[in-house]
């Protein structure tokens, strides 16, 4: 009877290990779906802004259409984009087509003074710092979800029930991890 005990007792503590160590990794993989959910938050809010920002730039620089519609290729591209590393390619196509777009701004000194553009520019500067937050958000929840999947005895939870690895946000060259550019 003891040893029925005994055995019955080793059984729960490790169920219970096991159930915490599941639970464990289904809290961080949550973070970084939720960490991942800002990031398309802000870039909802982004991909908002640039139609208008290409409007009020068209009144001005109509010729330059070529950049205009690079801007809004690359921003349908991006929205289009699906997982991780096709978002993070996506929207470094984005931001360069962004900074064509800021550097013909600054040929137009009317487009440069018009009050709207530079509204535009300014919520669009802040909207870059808020994804640059949430990349670096989302990217330490993956980091602490991958770590956690790897350690022992977590691995072979995560193995048991299938915890994939979560892809980091990464930019592809370091020029692209700047907002772009814009000066008055």
């Amino acid at each position: 009877m003891v040893p029925a005990i005994i055995v019955l007792g080793v059984i729960l503590v490790v169920v219970a290990i096991l159930i915490g160590i599941y639970n464990g990794l289904v809290r961080r993989r949550i973070g970084c779906q939720e960490a991942w959910s800002q990031i398309n938050v802000q870039l909802k809010r982004r991909y908002d802004l640039i139609p208008n920002l290409v409007e009020t730039v068209k009144g001005y620089a109509a010729h330059e259409k070529t950049t205009l519609e690079n801007v809004i290729a690359a921003r349908n591209t991006a929205v289009a984009a699906k997982g991780v590393a096709q978002q993070a390619q996506a929207e470094n196509v984005l931001t360069g087509a962004l900074r064509q777009l800021f550097a013909v701004a600054e040929a137009y000194p009317n487009l440069k003074a018009n009050e709207n553009f530079a509204q535009l520019q300014e919520e669009l500067t802040s909207t870059e710092n808020k994804i640059s937050f949430a990349r670096q958000y989302y990217n330490d929840s993956a980091a602490i979800y991958n770590a956690a999947r790897q350690t022992f005895p977590n691995v072979l939870v995560a193995n048991m029930f299938g915890f994939e690895k979560q892809e980091y946000f990464e930019l592809t060259a370091p020029a692209e991890g700047e907002a772009p550019k814009v000066k008055f």
